[in-house]
């Protein structure tokens, strides 16, 4: 099996400063590709931060299809993938006469053309439910890539096993998730326990999802100043293994790793999850109203 040399950028996004964040994202995905690597993967909410009620917020999303069209030109310039994180994008319903966010994740590839895309599916309960637009029950798709079959999801879809069986049935050996996860994210109870709980919640789910799906995630968060409450453990993921690389603080940074896509293929061959999720008799079956489960 292919190793392919793949880099996670934890950044530190400044609110509404779009075009410095970008010159940023920029400077770490220049980095990652004199270092050889094929692939960058940027945090959620790179661009903007996520302040959906700050008046200046909602124009910066009219900009979307200029930052994207940058982000592939800088593919092309560099000949690299980017996941460039998420970009929220406002989208006018004229059915509905009214507007609508979305959190979207690109798949560029090195000649800069987008293989795909995912409009984040799960949202958070707090203020993402107010603002965005969820993708509801659009399948999770799975792109043809350089770096083989490949799924996206963002940062709370993390929670959701079915989002990855929902992929791994489909083919994907990696997973890709930008995230904006902050210590804050956990309740005054939880932060009372332990105040570290969500570093805790991310570094355990990365690696069982890992596990129990054979597949390779590369996990890009939201980083910042020490004491802010951001969360970083930016990483790469596999089973067996664990972390790979994995930055150990919320400050920024980049790992940029060797991806061995071989360890993916023994794991599969000691679980055999793809092969019992393959089969035709496989009796889990998952049902979304209680009327179906009956």
């Amino acid at each position: 099996m292919a190793t392919y040399k793949v880099a996670v950028i934890q950044l530190h996004c400044k609110p509404l400063q779009i075009e410095q964040n970008f010159s940023k994202a920029a400077s770490f995905v220049r980095a990652a590709a004199a270092q050889g690597a094929q692939l960058a993967v940027l945090p959620e909410y790179h661009l903007t931060n996520w302040v959906p009620k700050d008046e200046k917020f909602l124009p910066l999303c009219d900009q979307w299809e200029t930052y994207l069209a940058k982000y592939q030109e800088l593919a092309k310039e560099l000949g690299i993938c980017i996941v460039p994180g998420t970009i929220v994008e406002r989208h006018r319903d004229a059915v509905k006469e009214e507007d609508r966010l979305l959190n979207v994740s690109y798949f560029i590839d090195h000649r800069g053309e987008i293989l795909g895309k995912y409009i984040k599916k799960n949202l958070w309960q707090g203020t993402e439910r107010e603002h965005l637009t969820s993708s509801g029950r659009d399948v999770h798709d799975v792109f043809d890539t350089p770096l083989g079959k490949v799924g996206i999801l963002v940062c709370w879809d993390l929670a959701f096993p079915e989002a990855f069986r929902e992929l791994i049935c489909q083919g994907a050996k990696i997973i890709i998730i930008p995230s904006f996860w902050t210590l804050q994210d956990c309740s005054p109870a939880g932060l009372a326990r332990n105040p570290s709980s969500e570093a805790l919640f991310l570094d355990s789910t990365l690696t069982t999802r890992a596990f129990e799906n054979t597949c390779a995630i590369l996990f890009a968060n939201a980083g910042g100043p020490p004491g802010k409450g951001y969360a970083g453990v930016s990483q790469v993921t596999l089973p067996y293994v664990g972390p790979v690389a994995r930055l150990g603080s919320a400050a920024e940074g980049m790992c940029v790793v060797d991806l061995d896509m071989s360890v993916v293929e023994d794991a599969e061959q000691n679980y055999r999850i793809r092969e019992d999720l393959a089969r035709h008799d496989w009796h889990y079956d998952y049902r979304h109203s209680a009327k179906e489960r009956l």
